[in-house]
């Protein structure tokens, strides 16, 4: 399933890529190599939570920061 979002997330950086965030109050570290999205600033990557659940993430660059464009779950 694929949730559309448009909401405010964390995301934490090393060397210009994402390596972990908050969505929804839990924090996901990246577990593969994210990719950037070619048709947006952004990027799409797979993270899982403190209880391993797994989710893949498009993440986008908004004026006011990063925003959660779609999850899959």
């Amino acid at each position: 399933m694929t949730l559309l979002l448009d909401t405010r997330i964390t995301v934490w950086f090393e060397s210009d890529v994402p390596y972990g965030l908050v969505w929804e109050g839990k924090h996901y570290r990246v577990t593969d190599t994210p990719t950037r999205l070619d048709d947006r600033a952004g990027w799409r990557f797979q993270g899982s939570d403190d209880d391993d659940v797994t989710r893949v993430f498009d993440i986008c660059k908004t004026g006011a920061g990063w925003e959660m464009s779609r999850v899959y779950v």
